[in-house]
């Protein structure tokens, strides 16, 4: 019963896309809240990076802890990036969009996967493999666009 309640709570919290939504999760074309991808890998924790030391990949920029780090990073962006463009795991493994909270964060199968919250991060856990295949499967499915640049919305005659 708390399970459902939890569930539903968390639900609400997310939205459904009524269209493309952007490949990643950003602000100000900024990736993880400005924390450092290489470090939930290296030092096991999440990490704050420094907008001094950042790269950029795909249109979008990240900022690292350390030179070294970036220097991971760019050498092989595609092992750091998180799954399912950064977006709330659990949100996209029920067919949901939702934002994260870097400090929320599992590495499983040598993958970065991040959540909404501790809720979020609770039902995500209590069934990794069943949530990993049903967010595969959805974020597959997504209609995504690039939305890093504006989208031209008036016509030109």
């Amino acid at each position: 019963m708390l399970l459902a309640v939890v569930s539903i709570l968390l639900a609400a919290c997310s939205t459904t896309p009524e269209g493309p939504i952007p490949m990643v999760n950003t602000e100000q074309g900024v990736a993880l809240k400005g924390y450092d991808p290489v470090a939930y890998f290296t030092e096991g924790k999440p990490t704050p990076g420094n907008e001094t030391i950042s790269a950029d990949w795909e249109d979008v920029t990240y900022h690292f802890s350390s030179e070294e780090n970036r220097r991971e990073f760019e050498a092989n962006p595609e092992r750091y990036v998180p799954q399912y463009g950064g977006y709330c795991a659990y949100a996209i493994a029920i067919n949901r969009i939702a934002d994260i909270d870097p400090e929320e964060w599992a590495i499983v199968d040598d993958k970065l996967y991040l959540n909404a919250n501790f809720l979020a991060q609770g039902l995500w856990d209590a069934d990794r493999d069943g949530n990993i295949e049903s967010g595969d499967k959805y974020w597959q499915n997504y209609p995504k666009a690039n939305l890093v640049q504006p989208v031209n919305t008036t016509d030109k005659e």
